[in-house]
């Protein structure tokens, strides 16, 4: 379904783009996370586990941002996380608002029976693209998602239409 926006090209071209990326997108979670539920998971949960099981102890701040998640919902997600003990908080020595999160052996475990199903899910969704296509999926959202990080007015001009 495309926009109803009786607008210019450029502007029908661009909602009709966005409105599909969006459902691609809403589609794909969806399909993907369904095995999220009974782990008693929800997406921003398996985003943690998944982080510090990758990446190592986080600082609360640093792994909101590398999962795009805001501050409030991360200490929401963490305290929930927390609770079940599948993490841990610890404060900062020097600076008590320095919050790093690491995974206990218990959320280890449980990143570690969720983690392969939910890579077969992904794996089961993108399969409707070619190898190359997946390749050039990942360059596109790549370049849109660098391009809306970066402030309005140093973004490059788009491409007239022709």
């Amino acid at each position: 379904m495309g926009t109803k926006w009786q607008g210019t090209q450029r502007e029908t071209r661009a909602l009709d783009a966005f409105i599909a990326l969006s459902r691609a997108a809403e589609s794909v979670a969806f399909e993907t996370s369904r095995h999220l539920a009974s782990a008693g998971l929800t997406q921003g949960q398996f985003g943690v586990l998944e982080a510090i099981y990758h990446l190592g102890p986080l600082c609360q701040k640093d792994l909101g941002e590398k999962i795009l998640r805001t501050g409030g919902n991360m200490t929401v997600v963490v305290t929930n996380l927390e609770r079940r003990r599948l993490v841990r908080r610890q404060r900062g020595g020097a600076d008590r608002r320095f919050v790093t999160v690491s995974l206990t052996a218990t959320g280890r475990a449980l990143i570690q029976t969720v983690l392969p199903k939910h890579v077969r899910g992904v794996l089961k969704v993108m399969e409707a693209l070619s190898p190359e296509e997946q390749e050039t999926l990942r360059a596109l959202c790549r370049t849109l998602g660098l391009a809306a990080a970066v402030p309005a007015k140093t973004r490059r001009k788009p491409a007239q239409p022709r």
